[in-house]
Formats: structure tokens, sequence, C-alpha cells
């Protein structure tokens, strides 16, 4: 019996998919993930003032994420949606980074059976617990896998390349400065220039915090942070006048009493559509 025109396996079809997502997660920036010694920490260069790769979920649950923007913020808002829902309508304990890890394995893995083009993404779910044990990171990969990671997590970009590298320098119950630093060489091509402290996207989830974990980390903390292990930091932007804790964070995360900055009314230089993978 002849193949009709156009026939292909569905191993072939499946390996197709596969190399068409992992070119794109590629081009991607990598994304380190890691554990310091109040929590988790978050790293990632990004370009953009106006798109995120690193988010907030739930009081306890970050989210982080490589490949194609406009395809990892619909995984975004709809893990918000389902931690939302589910604290509301029974306990905002039985929220959990594993429960939100399978609702994205299992999303992820009906896209890359059923459709046509897998999703170019990969995601890491992490929950801060009461103690260093109590900590998850769960990393997804485009097709749905679920790898349950201890430490620290690496993907996107030279992905191999960057977690080798965070290997050589990473210990349990790092400070938050040094745990900040492994993660920046870990970016770095050997060789290569440091990305400038405005081009670094930092985020924690700190066990310390009350009620809401997730802290942004940007500005002259951000700055002093970096320069208590390599010296003082050029800054690609003007530094920020300090008032309290005002300068870790803007926006309602901080959840400080600071009185929030205007949001800006549009970003710097081009605008990025989500189009290109971050």
């Amino acid at each position: 019996m002849s193949m009709p025109f156009g026939y292909a396996s569905p191993e072939q079809i499946m390996r197709d998919k596969a190399d068409y997502a992992r070119k794109g997660i590629a081009r991607g920036r990598s994304v380190v993930v890691l554990q310091y010694a109040d929590g988790i920490l978050f790293v990632a260069p990004n370009p953009s003032r106006a798109l995120h790769k690193i988010s907030e979920i739930y009081d306890r649950i970050g989210f982080a994420a490589v490949g194609r923007y406009n395809e990892f913020e619909e995984l975004r808002l709809g893990g918000i949606r389902y931690a939302d829902i589910n604290g509301y309508t029974y306990d905002r304990s039985d929220v959990t980074g594993r429960g939100l890890a399978n609702l994205y394995a299992s999303n992820l893995g009906r896209i890359f059976t059923e459709s046509i083009k897998s999703l170019e993404v990969e995601v890491v779910v992490a929950e801060v617990g009461d103690t260093p044990d109590g900590d998850a990171i769960y990393r997804l990969t485009f097709d749905g896998s679920v790898f349950d990671e201890h430490g620290f997590a690496a993907m996107g970009g030279q992905a191999e390349a960057v977690s080798t590298r965070v290997k050589e320098r990473y210990r349990e119950a790092m400070p938050l400065a040094e745990a900040l630093e492994t993660a920046v060489v870990a970016l770095t091509e050997p060789g290569g220039e440091r990305p400038p402290v405005g081009q670094l996207e930092v985020a924690v989830l700190d066990r310390n915090r009350e009620h809401r974990k997730f802290l942004r980390i940007t500005g002259a903390r951000l700055e002093r942070l970096l320069a208590q292990t390599t010296g003082p930091v050029e800054s690609a932007e003007p530094a920020e006048p300090e008032s309290g804790s005002g300068d870790a964070t803007t926006g309602p995360e901080s959840g400080s009493g600071a009185a929030p900055q205007a949001p800006p009314t549009g970003p710097d230089g081009d605008v990025d559509d989500g189009s290109s993978p971050l």
C-alpha cells in the first residue's frame, strides 16, 4: 500500500515540533533561579522595561519564563486565575507550586500533542517555604515535562553552559549578595561584559517577608548588592533617590507604605510587541 502524498509519521512530526520549539527557546536570553539563605532568587538579562520575564503568581509562588513573550504571558495569566479561584474557593494554603506546575504541564503537553505548532516557552515555577527544606523549584519544558530542580535551575539561551557555571559557584545557604553575583557571573559569557544594572531583572521570594513574599529588586538596592562582591558598579540609568525601602521595588508589589510612583507612559526605545523571544 502506497503512502499518501505529504505523509509524515507521528514520530517525525513530534521530532519536528520539538526541534522547532528548542530553536525558538535558544534564541531567548537565559534565566537563572536559585536558592539562597532567605528564599529563592530570580535573575534574567532583560533590556525591555515594559515586558517582564519574572513575575508573582501568588503569596509564595513566583514565575519565570523564556521564549515568546505572548505565549508565556498567557501561561502566567492562566496561573494567576487558577491560584485566585482555588485560594478563594478553598483556602490560600491549597494553592501550591506543585499544583501550578501540574496545571502547566497538562496544558503544555496537550498543546504540544494536539496543535500544529508547539509553544516556544520554558517555565520555572518556584515556591518558598517556611524553611529552606520547604522550598521548591519546578522547571517545565515545551512538551509538558516537569523537572524537580534542587538548588538552582537555568533555562533558555545557552542553558547547559549557564547551568555549569552556576554549579561551579553554587553552595547552600548563600547570602543574597553572593547568590546574585553567582547568577550574574553564570549569565555572562567567559570574557564577555556583564549585563548593565539597568538591563537586569531581579526578584526574590523572601521567606522573612510578611504575607506576600515576592519582591522586585531594582535601582539603588540592586547596585548596592552587586557592589558588595564586585565593588561599585555603573548604572545604565540615573541614580534613584533613596527613601526607606522604596529603592527596592516599584509599584504595588513593594508591600511598603511609600506612595507608588506613576507608571511610565511607554517603554524607552523601540516598543517590544512580544513577538521576539525574551
